[in-house]
């Protein structure tokens, strides 16, 4: 446990920070989960929608610095993938 002072205020600082982290993680992963739902049902506007809601969680997790942006990007791109493999070529 710490005894400075300072100490002390980093570790509360940490530990707020790790719980808004801990939030911000579970909506993403959430909509993540939402957009492979929806490939696994087959539903391609369906898959559509949750991708779009899941790129806009996921740069918002960027954003707020709980994820590297670049970490973002693998994220949204290999959702898109999977989303853009399940539509036949026209």
């Amino acid at each position: 446990m710490a005894n400075h002072k300072s100490a002390l205020k980093r570790d509360k600082q940490s530990k707020s920070r790790r719980l808004r982290n801990r939030v911000n993680k579970t909506q993403m992963k959430g909509a993540m989960n939402k957009v492979d739902e929806a490939i696994a049902a087959g539903s391609g506007q369906e898959a559509r929608d949750a991708l779009q809601q899941a790129v806009s969680t996921i740069q918002k997790t960027a954003a707020r610095g709980t994820i590297h942006k670049k970490t973002a990007s693998r994220k949204v791109s290999r959702l898109a993938k999977r989303v853009n493999r399940m539509q036949p070529l026209a």
